[in-house]
């Protein structure tokens, strides 16, 4: 698919703000070229930082093949058993270096040409968080029932528990400032990575500004990973962390 390049970003600062695009990639043979390219043309990132978590479909020698095309700014590390994108995730801290993260899943969910408007209000410094829901109005593939039961249900859990208003707390689009997780110990290795993260920065006080984004849910014959079964542990986590650290 073609897609316009977008102009650089501008900030009311003296200095630009740097962006790491964060990609937790596990068997998505298929897919994750496609994803780098839709996130290079977009023309934001300074860094992109893949973490392959234990790939076992093929994922691997498509990686290979990527290193092996000498992009610079695209850092590929490796784990050698599959261990959830919790886990990827905070690999991934570990080595980004920029002034804000952003998160993006390694398949066609989500639009990265939708970057500017998750970035602005960070730019802006209307918030240190923002998060790209899938309930605000934006075009979306019509979700499974029982998944959209699930999202919203978890969504007023954590809005009852940490007195916020959120809309889609489960969305992967989360962007943020760099010092939000300096000091976070997140110890999520699944995806129960959102409700902790979530829960860890609501209780630093930070209001996280929500936008409106474009939702393209693939079915599980298409390699969707989270299952109903993630819902119940989701749900305890955030019940967890509203009372421990």
């Amino acid at each position: 698919m073609q897609m316009k390049t977008a102009e650089k970003r501008s900030t009311p600062s003296a200095k630009r703000l740097t962006l790491s695009v964060l990609i937790p990639c596990y068997n998505e043979r298929d897919t994750i070229e496609p994803v780098l390219d839709r996130v290079e043309a977009v023309g934001l990132a300074d860094e992109i930082i893949i973490v392959d978590d234990g790939s076992t479909d093929g994922t691997l020698e498509v990686l290979r093949q990527i290193e092996a095309q000498n992009r610079p700014h695209v850092k590929i590390v490796y784990h050698p058993q599959n261990a959830g994108k919790g886990a990827a995730l905070v690999t991934a801290f570990k080595h980004a270096t920029s002034d804000i993260f952003l998160i993006q899943d390694a398949d066609f969910e989500y639009d990265p040409r939708e970057y500017p408007v998750l970035l602005r209000p960070l730019e802006e410094g209307i918030s240190k968080v923002v998060y790209g829901s899938r309930f605000l109005g934006g075009p979306r593939k019509a979700m499974n029932f029982w998944n959209m039961v699930a999202n919203k249900s978890l969504t007023l859990t954590t809005n009852i528990l940490y007195n916020s208003i959120l809309s889609d707390m489960e969305t992967c689009y989360k962007v943020f400032r760099r010092e939000v997780v300096e000091g976070m110990v997140i110890h999520a290795k699944r995806f129960e990575f959102e409700p902790e993260f979530t829960a860890k920065v609501l209780k630093q006080g930070i209001r996280i500004y929500e936008v409106p984004i474009s939702y393209n849910g693939r079915e599980w014959t298409e390699g969707k990973k989270i299952k109903w079964t993630d819902a119940p542990i989701a749900l305890w986590t955030l019940i967890k962390y509203r009372f421990v650290n």
